[in-house]
């Protein structure tokens, strides 16, 4: 195996692990290593040679990461193969994750704690008088978050550098 080959093993490994930390599948996220780090398109069978695992698993995964927004089918003359590559610019892909995170994760939370909050409000007062204050706490934590990502979101990625600088400067933290 060439120094090469180890460099990418390691990144496709490490990248998968950290994935199942983050909440998403092993596999998904090595596909998305290796199509991340491959200089060019890849077909299911290549993908299946190169990280060793059944067709069923490329299939499932490839259609998750098509869904989630990060990877995309792309035809090649001459060629019959599907072939699939992913997002090279690393600030495009994390925006892609983060939105669809909080497509998934966080939207669904926000309208549970917003019901949650109805339903309390519907209680008499001196009923769930503590469950209210966790509850509406927990939401407006949420909905500041929600307004922090909307605002980055629409920053290019130079002023997001420059506002987490000033931001490290003014804690003491920068350089």
């Amino acid at each position: 195996m060439s120094e090469l080959d180890r460099v990418k093993e390691r990144f496709i490994l490490h990248w998968g692990e950290m994935g199942s930390l983050w909440g998403i599948n092993r596999t998904m996220a090595q596909i998305h290593a290796l199509l991340y780090i491959s200089p060019r398109p890849l077909s299911a069978n290549d993908l299946m040679e190169e990280l060793q695992i059944s067709r069923g698993n490329v299939s499932m995964a490839l259609r998750e990461l098509i869904a989630w927004g990060i990877v995309s089918r792309v035809h090649i003359k001459g060629e019959r193969k599907e072939f699939y590559t992913t997002e090279k610019d690393v600030w495009k892909m994390f925006r892609i994750i983060a939105r669809e995170r909080k497509r998934r994760e966080v939207d669904p939370t926000i309208e549970i704690l917003r019901q949650s909050m109805v339903d309390l409000n519907n209680l008499p007062d001196n009923e769930g008088q503590y469950e209210r204050e966790r509850i509406e706490q927990l939401l407006n934590f949420f909905e500041t978050g929600i307004k922090i990502y909307e605002s980055l979101d629409e920053k290019t990625p130079d002023s997001v550098l420059k506002l987490l600088g000033k931001l490290l400067q003014v804690k003491g933290l920068g350089g």
